[in-house]
């Protein structure tokens, strides 16, 4: 399959759940985040803010900040470019324009300074290689190459674990793909 076909048989396969069963998965993978030993390890983390098609975050966010962890979120600034920003809490976030996404509004952070070690990485589909097939813009795949030493999770719903992701020379392998039961 190539990428725009994987694109669109994930997005077909979430259309047999409901939220409540793609909530129930959530919380299976992300208790594994929570208790992976990277993540317990670390100081700095860098995560997403859901959107309601991902693996949902969400409370994972705040229990994180519970446990004395720094929770950095992205924000897409262009075509091409998104920044990393401080979450603390969920008052540190409002929709952006013009999808009404929720964005940290806190002030931009230099990757150079933030000393990560993980980041938790969502994505249309994974393979056991690690290999990731995001949304198409490659957002993630130019800032996980800025710092190549972080380890990077990939997580997914167990549909999106496939055999097998297309890949090209500026995608970013994970180091770990979580998918759940």
């Amino acid at each position: 399959m190539n990428k725009d076909e994987l694109r669109k048989y994930i997005r077909e396969q979430k259309r047999h759940f409901t939220q409540l069963q793609l909530g129930e998965m959530s919380f299976s993978i992300m208790s594994s985040i929570l208790t992976h030993p990277r993540v317990r390890e670390a100081d700095t983390i860098l995560m997403y803010h859901s959107l309601p098609d991902e693996v949902n975050t969400h409370s994972t966010l705040d229990q994180l900040l519970a446990m004395g962890k720094k929770v950095l979120l992205p924000k897409v600034i262009s075509d091409t470019e998104m920044t990393i920003h401080e979450y603390t809490g969920a008052d540190s976030l409002q929709p952006s324009e013009p999808y009404g996404i929720l964005e940290p509004t806190t002030p931009e952070l230099s990757i150079i300074n933030c000393l990560l070690s993980i980041a938790i990485v969502p994505g249309m589909a994974f393979d056991k290689q690690g290999h990731r097939l995001g949304r198409g813009k490659g957002y993630y795949d130019r800032f996980l190459s800025r710092i190549p030493n972080i380890y990077k999770i990939g997580v997914c719903f167990p549909f999106q674990l496939v055999d097998s992701v297309l890949s090209e020379k500026t995608d970013i392998l994970m180091d770990e793909v979580i998918a759940g039961v």
